[in-house]
């Protein structure tokens, strides 16, 4: 028989995901703040409904998360792991800081639960398609034990080290696409200013050396002004604040992360803040 799962936060992420493990055969009961979305979700995949966290998570074996900021995490830990059972590993989806997931797993040790902090690279529609980049921090044992769930919605999955290791590298991840996102915007404002067709060097370029996943799945709707999907700008922002607070503690320098973020805010201060991150280059008009 399936493992029964619990999933707490039904956002654009975690709904497609938890989809992907109810449409495998696991009994899934789903936690909301807005109840409307669960009820929406359950319509649509089948499983239960919870009034709250600890109502979803009382007697599962797995329990998955996937909010918005530490607060948000804290929340949700504070109201589940009172009632988890010896046992259950915790996976967390949510990009949050090192410090409050070790902080996290540590309460969660203690009552003999695994925590592992487990954020993902993808979006929106790498959720939908079941093609996510997990990476795991925590007990190696408890990854195995979740990965052939998050193998449903993810087409890889890789333990990184102890506690905080999977933030810390999706940490990496942001700093990287926010440095890729600045260049791809002055490379394309170049070429329309030289006078160049724009798209045709793109095609060009993509087979060589200045070719990555932000090129070949955002220089078309940058070019066509289209904004409004994605990763938002508002998250990016959080994710960088994030990673820019671990690098004043652990002292790496990171200048370019740094002036994104600020380019990031005058995009926000512009009333966009809910577009995708690829709106860096309306900065350049």
């Amino acid at each position: 028989m399936a493992e029964r799962v619990a999933w707490l936060c039904l956002g654009v992420m975690g709904g497609p995901m938890a989809g992907h493990l109810a449409a495998a055969g696991h009994p899934v009961t789903v936690w909301n703040r807005t109840r409307s979305r669960a009820d929406d979700w359950v319509a649509r995949h089948g499983g239960h409904t919870a009034a709250t966290p600890a109502e979803a998570a009382s007697g599962a074996g797995f329990v998955f998360v996937c909010t918005g900021d530490d607060p948000d995490l804290r929340e949700v830990a504070e109201a589940v792991l009172p009632g988890l059972a010896d046992g259950v590993v915790l996976v967390d989806h949510t990009t949050v800081s090192a410090e409050v997931t070790r902080e996290l797993a540590a309460r969660a040790a203690a009552r003999g639960v695994a925590w592992l902090d487990a954020p993902v690279s993808g979006g929106q529609a790498g959720a939908e398609d079941g093609r996510l980049t997990v990476m795991v921090g925590g007990e190696e044992a408890a990854c195995e034990r979740a990965r052939p769930l998050m193998q449903r919605y993810a087409r890889a999955v890789t333990h990184m080290g102890p506690s905080g290791s999977g933030q810390l590298t999706k940490m990496v991840n942001q700093i990287c696409i926010a440095g890729l996102l600045q260049a791809l915007s002055e490379g394309l404002r170049f070429a329309q200013h030289a006078g160049l067709d724009a798209q045709r060097v793109v095609e060009v370029i993509s087979r060589g050396a200045a070719q990555s996943w932000q090129m070949d799945n955002r220089a078309a709707t940058m070019l066509a002004g289209e904004f409004d999907f994605g990763f938002a700008v508002d998250w990016m922002r959080k994710d960088l604040r994030i990673a820019l607070a671990e690098a004043a503690r652990n002292g790496a320098r990171l200048p370019v992360a740094e002036l994104v973020d600020r380019f990031y805010a005058e995009v926000q201060e512009r009333g966009r803040g809910r577009w995708d991150t690829s709106s860096l280059i309306t900065r350049l008009d």
